[in-house]
């Protein structure tokens, strides 16, 4: 059975917009995973308050039929090929893809929390996930007629 997850790019260092399309194409290629809609690319400003470059935003909707934690082993390894280094929270980052929601799941482990804990203050992600959503209504939509 698959699920719809919701998967938030990031990027500010390098490339911005080629790490977005690169991880959007191996999100897509993973087995048991497709892109259904993604949102428009959009610039924010950092959070965490350390002066830094601004990054590139992007919320994906992923059919998949991996389960929550497969697929964020599978997100971390897309992360470290862009050159991802997890040192300190809020440092600047190649590539940075977050697991937002799983369908109607709610998941709390030491390495995993869904629906993410950031969702509530980051505005950018709720516009993007409303986006999204539009989208996949509109596929819906067309797909009945």
């Amino acid at each position: 059975m698959s699920e719809i997850a919701y998967i938030a790019l990031g990027s500010n260092l390098g490339d911005r917009r080629g790490y977005l399309e690169r991880a959007r194409a191996e999100i897509d290629a993973i087995p048991g995973c497709h892109v259904i809609a993604a949102s428009t690319i959009e610039e924010t400003a950092p959070l965490g308050g350390l002066d830094q470059p601004a990054y590139l935003n992007q919320m994906l909707a992923v059919d998949t039929t991996l389960d929550p934690a497969d697929l964020l082993t599978r997100l971390h390894a897309i992360e470290r090929a862009a050159g991802r280094a997890r040192s300190t929270k809020w440092d600047s980052r190649t590539l940075d893809l977050d697991l937002v929601i799983f369908d109607d799941r709610t998941v709390n482990t030491p390495t995993l929390t869904i629906p993410h804990p950031g969702l509530a203050d980051r505005a950018f992600w709720q516009r993007e996930i409303a986006e999204v959503r539009a989208a996949l209504r509109n596929l819906t939509t067309t797909a009945d007629e």
